[in-house]
């Protein structure tokens, strides 16, 4: 999985032609028992709208003109009793919910003593019927948090026949190449289609990253591009080796300084022009499409524990209720060489995944071969569903965990040559040494605040607003959100600060 980079060419303002002044709720929800927070608890304005806690157990709500009729929120969480609160009583307070005795004498009952195996078949047999495939306009609200490490960065420097690019210039692109950087990404949007079609229309988005990291390597980009413009020959071409392996790059391609290169430079910045509008659309879109894709009951997910379930063990570990449902706790494991195991919560009744956790087991992929190193190492994710106006299930929340890291211990030479000089084709010459290493983590954060049906001509109709851009943000802003429902944000999101100069 490629670590994207958090790169942004400018501050883009984003407008806001009308907010509706709303009344917002902010409130923590708590086990009365042990007083520890609820992540992840069910808060239901309707039937078929609702929001989600975050990790720390906190919710915010803004009630809008949309809901100002709502005098009372229904909270709800696995294994804890359902209880109403009066908004007045919500706001800025500490909300407990008491765990719920399980009555296995009624469970028993509707389980009918299913096996373990007949269950996961039942499962199987219902996915059509049980879960939302059909045209949707979903409304809900995407968070994608970046975090990159480099735990190793030497580089040997060697030799070098051009006289700026000399170690002390090495030395320093080594040192403003930032250790760690974050970059979040928070998008409420309205999609509309189904898993293979779609379409998407942002209300309104936002960028929270360090702009300085950027600023300081396109600097050094400029620096670098002078010192090759200056002492390498236009026609002349790089060989770029790397122990046994090596390959040619034409430098025209890379200084851009003859007619023809000019002129096709100019060509492509017209097309990034254009592209650049849709940009963040796309990007939305395509991790949106990556994601929905992946819930377990698609076809060739990577989390086949469903689809493939011959290949796993299955467990009845116990019942408990989730929205006042008694559902089946189904732990499952690899056989042999799997890559997952998790939990199920399988409604009793019509035999719906309501909710799944689960995690890699082992090394999705392990490459290692001549000082080149790559790990896909971390998949853990979480998903909750919940019945739509349609009485099909549809993904309410989804939290997801990537990350790997990738390693390079090997030897560099780039070597100019030029076939029009006389003598020697050899024109320059650097050569390095590069030991690296760099670790990368994604959490993807989806909640699905409703979704409703919709016709083939409702979709048709539906519009993408492609030129809108997100808007930045140094630090964490509380009032960015005001007037919207989203996940609340954890601490560290809240704690989050670029420099003084990001400003």
């Amino acid at each position: 999985m490629t670590y994207q980079k958090a790169t942004i060419a400018s501050l883009l303002l984003f407008f806001i032609t009308t907010i509706a002044v709303a009344q917002t709720i902010t409130s923590k929800v708590v086990d009365k028992k042990t007083n520890q927070p609820i992540p992840y608890a069910t808060i239901q304005l309707s039937e078929n709208q609702g929001i989600i806690t975050n990790e720390e157990g906190i919710f915010s709500l803004s009630l809008d003109e949309s809901l100002a009729d709502i005098d009372s929120i229904y909270i709800s969480s696995m294994g804890y009793e359902k209880i109403g609160v009066a908004v007045q009583q919500a706001t800025d307070s500490i909300i407990y919910i008491t765990p719920k005795a399980i009555e296995l004498k009624s469970v028993f009952i509707s389980n009918k003593n299913l096996s373990v195996d007949e269950i996961i078949d039942n499962v199987k047999d219902r996915v059509a019927q049980n879960y939302n495939f059909e045209l949707s306009q979903r409304r809900l609200f995407f968070r994608e948090s970046e975090f990159n490490s480099i735990k190793k960065l030497d580089i040997d420097f060697k030799k070098s026949t051009i006289k700026e690019l000399n170690k002390k210039l090495l030395d320093s692109v080594v040192s403003i190449i930032p250790r760690k950087s974050e970059y979040y990404t928070e998008t409420l949007c309205d999609l509309y289609g189904d898993f293979e079609k779609r379409k998407l229309h942002i209300i309104k988005a936002a960028e929270l990253y360090d702009k300085n990291n950027q600023v300081s390597m396109d600097a050094m980009t400029k620096r670098m591009e002078a010192i090759f413009k200056k002492n390498v020959k236009p026609d002349s071409y790089l060989k770029i080796k790397s122990g046994l392996f090596g390959t040619k790059v034409q430098v025209d391609s890379l200084l851009e300084n003859n007619e023809d290169a000019n002129t096709v430079k100019d060509e492509l910045a017209k097309q990034d022009k254009k592209e650049d509008k849709s940009e963040f659309l796309k990007n939305r879109k395509s991790g949106l499409k990556s994601l929905m894709t992946s819930l377990f009951f698609n076809d060739d997910v990577m989390s086949n524990f469903l689809n493939k379930s011959g290949r796993y063990n299955f467990e009845l570990k116990d019942y408990t209720y989730i929205n006042d449902e008694a559902v089946y706790i189904i732990d499952f494991s690899p056989k042999r060489k799997e890559d997952f195991k998790g939990t199920l919560y399988v409604n009793t009744q019509d035999f719906a995944i309501v909710r799944v956790d689960y995690e890699n087991v082992k090394n999705l992929r392990n490459f290692k071969l001549l000082g080149i190193q790559y790990q896909d190492n971390l998949y853990r994710a979480k998903m909750l569903f919940t019945k739509s106006a349609n009485q099909k299930y549809d993904l309410r929340f989804l939290e997801m965990y990537r990350g790997g890291f990738f390693g390079f211990d090997r030897p560099i030479k780039v070597i100019e040559k030029n076939k029009h000089v006389k003598g020697k084709r050899k024109q320059n010459e650097l050569s390095l040494g590069i030991d690296a290493v760099n670790t990368y983590q994604r959490k993807y954060e989806i909640v699905v605040f409703d979704s409703k049906q919709i016709s083939e001509a409702n979709y048709k109709s539906s519009t993408e607003n492609k030129s809108i851009k997100p808007e930045y943000l140094s630090k964490y802003n509380s009032e960015f959100w005001n007037g919207y429902n989203i996940i609340e944000p954890n601490t560290a999101i809240k704690q989050f600060a670029a420099g003084p100069e990001s400003e």
